[in-house]
């Protein structure tokens, strides 16, 4: 049965005001409000982004930084977003990863891997918004440069938090599992914005 439990007067509002920031705001990417206007501030053109999980946030970023290496495992919806791309967005690099007859943990492990080649310290901003993002959050701390920014969309679902979110884990709680906790070990004195909407959370961690 379906949980109903988080259907209050708060929620249906912040439903409502998002739906109002989609109709306004087409284009930008499936983040939290407050973390796309925290992004125009953020992002130069000089910088270099990788990011998994691809849609919208690939050609808003294509306009807005020097280079994009996107990964994505759907491949109906690389080809959609690969048409949009291919109309003169040059300074993106779109890599997908198939599914294809091997089980769940080889998916993991090549989609992980097909940013591989980017070296320690070489990206300055990761977006993780996409399939196996524990995995990708861990690769993230090694790729990222000093003073890089790590983009975790869904955070509430994965770190505790005190978000209002539902499927969020409470303030008091622990990471949803051990790849999750480690990701924490590891970042533990990052410093952090934590941006909720009332529906998801989007959280950014600065590499020291």
């Amino acid at each position: 049965m379906r949980r109903i439990s988080h259907i209050t007067p708060r929620y249906i509002l912040d439903r409502v005001m998002y739906f109002v920031y989609e109709r306004t705001h087409k284009g930008y990417p499936w983040l939290t409000q407050k973390a796309n206007v925290i992004l125009e501030d953020l992002l130069l053109k000089t910088d270099k982004v990788l990011e998994f999980g691809s849609g919208r946030s690939t050609v808003w970023f294509s306009d807005r930084v020097g280079m994009i290496v996107s990964v994505e495992h759907n491949e109906e919806w690389y080809g959609r977003v690969k048409s949009i791309l291919d109309a003169g967005y040059a300074n993106v690099d779109y890599r997908l990863v198939k599914k294809g007859m091997d089980d769940q943990k080889s998916l993991g492990e090549r989609y992980v891997a097909a940013a591989g080649e980017l070296g320690p310290g070489s990206v300055d901003i990761v977006l993780v918004d996409g399939i196996f993002r524990s995995e990708c959050a861990i690769l993230a701390v090694n790729v990222l440069s000093r003073g890089g920014v790590l983009i975790l969309d869904n955070v509430n679902r994965y770190l505790p938090s005190n978000s209002r979110a539902p499927d969020s884990i409470a303030l008091d709680g622990k990471p949803v599992d051990d790849n999750w906790r480690k990701f924490a070990g590891l970042t533990s004195g990052w410093r952090r914005i934590w941006t909720t909407n009332g529906l998801t959370d989007t959280a950014f961690l600065f590499k020291p």
